[in-house]
């Protein structure tokens, strides 16, 4: 599954060094190779590096393998890394004598807003260069001493990039690589990615029939009915726990750009926006909107509300509209179409502290049942923001003091709040211990002034409510692509599309395997009949491919004792049982969000 390419973790500065030490390594062997050859960025990101390259022609995996051999010669050589600051008409001259146009252009905007850590800003007026084996590029550093320094390395992949990811420009290839101080490191690396791709929610997709995408809705998904069927047992699973003290609503979809102005989001968010004609005025005065939260201030304003009241929730599950990038779509987990778990909670400020309190363990539990841990990331004022300093210091102080409060440990991520308040991050871990920004707590003081927000307070005056952003999934899509890699597809019984498959031995257990199958459909439970002339071996190795989680054969003595013989996706061969009480067993483990149901101990598998 991609990922948002993010730095690597400057807080491990050795790993950084070496996987940047070996993007340069794989730059130079890169230009060896082929002469005329251009170079654009090469940082390390969170499990390796890239570099970006304009090359004669496209590149082929049997190219990486010649790379990488180049790449070990030059670490055999164990050349030194060399830092060296040149003027900028010294760099101009230097860069530019050797065709490398991208680094031509890098050097004449270093002054501007170039924040990539290749940019090679040093003192004013000069630019920071590093260099080994002859190869020079703009560079900050850190960088290992020498290049017999660089550990255990790999080229893993070839993609399409465009220059700074504008669409605009050219595309370039980007060659991805990692590289560990250890063999065993690297090795279980490898595995992972491995794994990783085994489980490509959009491979497990197409196989388990849950989705598909076609080229007349980019970045929008058509949904099978077993993928269907698990997207409603999600949003009922959600429904359901917020049934008590939230109170569902739904907005129109598209509103004039008058309310994106009064919340800021057309000026700051237009860009992602999908702008609709207004056939009268000629002019883009609409928009689908690409999140819910000026529809909940409207819907709030509309009324008068005591702090009695307070605090309110309201959520919604409507469709939002976003318009990625169409280079950025990636399966699921990037889309243009997706609907959020949305929460707005509008409180008094002294609930602050009870709420995220009362939020933070309501998110944490929620992903709990699906065996998900998360840790929490406390994100502070961006550079782009509204609001003055004094409102932004009040709603960091609140909203800091409150996670304080809840005794859980958390990190401090610096400028990655909300353009209108900082906010509560939850990333979660999945079962290959990758994570995943999913569930977030935001606190926002400007909505209220905004939208004139007010609730009539013990005083008999009238008030400035705080309002809380809280989604748990993030959007049900990428929530569910987070499932199916985390479960490898084998979701749990309450979440599978099909919870049990009838199959009958031959012919003449069809009418028997029918009646089970009712029996059950009746009880509740998803279960569906193969009925197809095929070897009962070939059936269970089907369903087993398929994941369904039980596999109920019926043959002749099974239909002379009324009972089923139960096999388990994970456990096998669960032995005979009588329909209720698979039944009463399957209804516990749905309810309970079970592992699943127990054989004998005599008739246990592995």
């Amino acid at each position: 599954m991609a990922k948002t390419e993010r730095k690597a973790d400057h807080g491990d500065e050795a790993l950084y060094a070496l996987r940047h030490s070996t993007a340069h390594v794989m730059a130079g062997a890169v230009l060896d190779l082929f002469p005329g050859a251009k170079f654009g960025f090469g940082p390390p990101v969170q499990d390796g590096f890239y570099y970006d390259f304009d090359l004669p022609r496209p590149l082929t995996p049997d190219d990486l393998a010649m790379i990488e051999e180049k790449m070990r010669e030059v670490v055999k050589r164990d050349t030194t890394f060399l830092h060296r600051e040149m003027s900028v008409p010294e760099a101009l001259k230097f860069f530019g004598d050797r065709k490398q146009d991208y680094k031509v252009e890098q050097i004449q905007k270093l002054g501007g807003a170039d924040t990539e850590d290749e940019a090679g800003a040093g003192d004013a007026g000069r630019v920071s260069t590093y260099q080994h084996n002859g190869f020079v590029d703009l560079c900050k550093g850190p960088h290992v001493e020498r290049t017999g320094k660089i550990g255990p390395f790999k080229l893993l992949s070839i993609a399409g990039a465009y220059w700074k990811g504008n669409e605009h420009n050219k595309q370039l290839q980007r060659i991805y690589g990692t590289a560990f101080f250890t063999t065993a490191e690297l090795d279980e690396h490898l595995r992972l990615l491995e794994e990783a791709r085994k489980r490509d929610h959009r491979k497990l997709g197409r196989e388990l029939d849950l989705f598909m995408f076609h080229p007349f809705a980019p970045g929008a998904a058509f949904w099978t009915e077993r993928g269907t069927t698990v997207y409603n047992v999600l949003n009922a699973y959600m429904r359901e726990i917020q049934r008590d003290d939230y109170r569902e609503i739904k907005t129109p979809l598209m509103y004039n750009r008058k309310l994106w102005e009064l919340s800021g989001h057309w000026g700051k968010y237009r860009d992602n926006m999908f702008l609709v004609l207004d056939n009268e005025s000629g002019e883009h005065e609409y928009s689908l909107k690409p999140m819910n939260c000026p529809s909940h201030y409207v819907y709030y304003a509309s009324k008068t509300h005591s702090y009695r009241e307070l605090p309110i929730r309201f959520t919604t599950y409507d469709v939002l509209h976003r318009n990625e990038k169409s280079g950025t779509l990636s399966g699921l987990t990037r889309v243009r179409q997706f609907q959020q778990d949305d929460c707005h909670v509008f409180l008094r400020e002294d609930q602050i502290e009870s709420e995220v309190k009362r939020l933070t363990s309501f998110i944490l539990a929620y992903y709990e049942s699906f065996g998900l841990k998360a840790s929490l990331k406390f994100a502070t004022r961006p550079n782009s923001r509204i609001g003055d300093d004094a409102m932004w210091d009040r709603a960091e102080g609140a909203l800091q003091a409150a996670l304080t409060a809840t005794g859980l440990p958390y990190e401090i991520n610096p400028g990655d709040g909300a353009f209108y308040g900082p906010k509560i991050d939850f990333d979660v871990a999945d079962s290959l211990g990758r994570k995943w920004q999913l569930g977030t707590i935001q606190l926002d003081y400007a909505a209220s002034e905004r939208f004139g927000l007010e609730y009539v307070g013990e005083d008999n005056a009238p008030h400035r409510p705080v309002v809380i952003h809280r989604a748990v999934n993030g959007s049900f899509e990428r929530f569910i692509a987070i499932l199916i890699e985390h479960y490898a597809g084998a979701f749990p019984l309450w979440l599978a599309p099909v919870q049990a498959i009838v199959l009958p031995i031959s012919d003449r257990h069809q009418e028997y395997a029918a009646r089970v199958r009712d029996r059950i459909a009746a009880a509740g439970l998803r279960v569906e009949l193969d009925d197809r002339q095929e070897k009962i071996g070939y059936k269970i190795r089907e369903a087993q491919l398929q994941k369904v989680p039980y596999m109920l054969v019926t043959g002749d003595r099974e239909a002379a004792e009324g009972t089923v013989s139960v096999r388990s996706r994970s456990a096998g061969d669960l032995g005979a049982r009588s329909i209720d009480a698979f039944v009463a067993a399957a209804s516990d483990e749905i309810a309970t969000k079970s592992p699943g149901m127990a054989a004998p101990a005599e008739q246990k598998t592995a």
